[in-house]
């Protein structure tokens, strides 16, 4: 009696297809498990970078960016880790996503530059907007802190954009960071003035100011002589917002008590000998 072909085809898929429908099931079955898995994890690895970058006071723009930035990658890497489970080959396609990658990377090597300087600057904060700075040899306010570039107001008034990519990588000051400074003011007197008469004068006129600090205390020290001068400075503390209106206004006061009390400027002197010839 011979099997109808109903039987011979079950005998066949039970025989051939049913350990390999059983194999690949079992691969299906692990590969939506870690998809399910994996999705979930990046959901909660994402919220707890986006709370990370909260805490920091990390820009907002940089925080939508770096969080879609680190969400793409970890579900790319988690399909290709799930493409790998189903036996699906994903070396080439890695090659040409590297390939594309280092294209596109030279292409915006300068940009990518300025981008990772801009993620090292919102991070470490350096400096924040409304401080005073000094970096690549220009100086002003920071208006606003770009992913790509900073911008600066310099106290006349006009816009200077820096790159972030060098200012990241180079020596900055920062005027703001510290609640007081000191003002060094530098005058010369004349070899034959009283320099013990020209050091009260100027720590009078600092003990009169109420913005300068009474502790620490102003000091006047005589740095140097030279041809012409003795060079004396006078260092007193005030607060950052006080600075300017110290350094400019003591300078006025200065002259106008050293001429009160006939101490001099020394100005630069040559003496010319002229050689007549007579005939």
């Amino acid at each position: 009696m011979k099997d109808s072909p109903t039987l011979l085809w079950l005998q066949e898929v039970q025989a051939n297809w049913l350990p390999l429908l059983i194999e690949n099931g079992q691969h299906l079955f692990f590969a939506l498990l870690t998809l399910a898995i994996g999705w979930w994890l990046i959901n909660r690895i994402v919220a707890g970078i986006t709370r990370f970058l909260h805490k920091r006071h990390v820009d907002e723009m940089l925080t939508g960016f770096l969080d879609s930035l680190i969400s793409t990658l970890l579900r790319i890497l988690l399909l290709l880790s799930a493409a790998g489970m189903l036996g699906i080959q994903t070396t080439s396609f890695i090659a040409i996503v590297g390939a594309a990658g280092l294209a596109v990377g030279l292409a915006l090597q300068g940009s990518l530059s300025n981008f990772a300087g801009g993620v090292i600057i919102l991070f470490l904060r350096p400096f924040r907007a409304g401080d005073y700075i000094e970096a690549q040899g220009v100086a002003g306010t920071v208006k606003s802190i770009e992913i790509f570039h900073t911008i600066l107001h310099t106290p006349d008034n006009k816009v200077i954009i820096m790159p972030n990519g060098s200012l990241s990588n180079g020596s900055i000051t920062n005027y703001s960071t510290q609640p007081t400074r000191r003002v060094d003011i530098n005058v010369a007197i004349g070899h034959k003035d009283d320099v013990k008469k020209a050091r009260d004068v100027l720590l009078g006129l600092a003990a009169a100011d109420e913005r300068v600090f009474k502790d620490p205390a102003a000091v006047v020290y005589m740095t140097s002589i030279d041809e012409r001068s003795v060079n004396i400075s006078m260092r007193m503390w005030t607060t950052g917002g006080d600075f300017w209106g110290v350094f400019f206004e003591m300078q006025e006061k200065m002259k106008e008590a050293f001429e009160r009390e006939g101490i001099s400027f020394p100005y630069p002197q040559r003496t010319v000998h002229i050689n007549q010839e007579i005939k």
